[in-house]
């Protein structure tokens, strides 16, 4: 299934706006972007040998793991894989529940939540 950019742009968003109040105060220095697909960087980071594997990507410092000390000066970032997402996707109510997930999941890194944490909420 094929979104236009927009469209898919708009749902990332619509996602974002779920997350509870008293989680999103704590989303307002970080960077959503969409991309096309992962780069060869970005999936060698992530320790995905195919790009099509990677849906969505969390770039940053947990917030379990900062200090008072913590640099702010460039945000956390998650950048949501849109081609990987609409390849397996079928239909429009899939990809809304899969962007979703994925918004959501990538934002479980930014709170600090591993894979395991990520799939007991099914988010993985």
């Amino acid at each position: 299934m094929r979104l236009a950019d927009d469209e898919f742009a708009l749902l990332v968003e619509e996602a974002l706006a779920d997350i509870p109040p008293a989680f999103a105060k704590y989303m307002e220095d970080i960077s959503v972007d969409v991309e096309s697909i992962p780069d060869q960087r970005t999936c060698a980071e992530a320790g995905i040998d195919d790009p099509a594997d990677l849906l969505g990507f969390y770039r940053g410092t947990p917030l379990t793991q900062r200090s008072i000390e913590h640099d702010c000066g460039i945000p956390d970032r998650i950048t949501i894989y849109q081609r990987n997402l609409e390849r397996m996707c079928r239909t429009r109510s899939q990809m809304i529940r899969q962007i979703r997930r994925t918004v959501f999941h990538e934002v479980g890194h930014h709170f600090g939540l591993d894979e395991d944490d990520l799939e007991r909420l099914g988010y993985a």
